[in-house]
């Protein structure tokens, strides 16, 4: 089992910045690729960033892609999300995942609670 605990979420006017942080505990952290999804009032959670056991390879949906910077630290076991130039429609409670599958897998078996972000226009 790994256990996820999301922070650095909060209330941001359009075009500025925010950064979740997300610690794991449990089993080895550099074992998993970590993910961040999204859920949106009235929509489905939605994959956001991925990035590899290493940090050497990353992942983007093309809706956050040059915005969204995901990166790791596994002396910390810990991995980030960078969040700039956000937009109303981030608006979302974000999520950060573990997976023992392959980055590009998007599938991912081990889940955080939620950090609430709030984008205002």
């Amino acid at each position: 089992q790994v256990q996820l605990v999301e922070s650095g979420g909060g209330s941001v006017q359009a075009g500025g910045s925010l950064r979740l942080s997300c610690a794991a505990s449990g089993r080895t952290f550099s074992n998993y690729a970590m993910g961040w999804f999204r859920q949106g009032p009235g929509k489905e959670r939605e994959f956001v960033a991925g990035v590899n056991w290493s940090g050497g390879s990353t992942d983007y949906d093309d809706s956050v892609k040059g915005r969204f910077t995901i990166s790791r630290d596994n002396a910390k076991n810990t991995v980030y999300l960078q969040m700039n130039s956000l937009k109303p429609e981030d608006t979302a409670v974000y999520y950060c995942a573990a997976s023992g599958r392959p980055l590009y897998s998007r599938r991912y078996a081990y889940w955080g609670q939620g950090t609430q972000v709030t984008v205002s226009s």
